[in-house]
């Protein structure tokens, strides 16, 4: 492979229908620069976005891709239409609550009282 082969157009959708690109990455990108890329370009006024990449899963083609992946082994030959654009499916993993979070994991919370009469 060489030249536009070696390139991959990429749209990344968000699960409310609003896609970030299309653009273009190099097959040998990981899945975990893919992910760096999307929190770069997450739109700012959104309340629920990823704080890192360890929020963020990557789908495509009903696959969830390892960080490690890279863009051209995640190529669908069946998928795939030479010169068009890939979709990949981006979750956004919930942030729990700070003070539920924090009632779960506070030894306080968790003691026992006993009363001996």
């Amino acid at each position: 492979m060489s030249g536009i082969q070696d390139q991959l157009e990429i749209k990344f959708r968000l699960t409310d229908g609003l896609d970030l690109g299309p653009k273009s990455f190099p097959a040998a990108t990981s899945v975990s620069n893919l992910k760096e890329s999307i929190l770069a370009q997450w739109p700012k006024e959104r309340g629920n976005g990823p704080r890192t990449v360890k929020d963020l899963k990557l789908i495509s083609a009903g696959k969830i891709l390892e960080n490690s992946t890279t863009v051209g082994e995640c190529r669908n030959p069946l998928c795939d239409i030479p010169g068009g654009v890939t979709t990949m499916h981006v979750v956004v993993q919930p942030i729990p609550p700070e003070k539920e979070n924090k009632a779960q994991t506070d030894p306080k919370q968790n003691k026992c009282l006993c009363v001996i009469l």
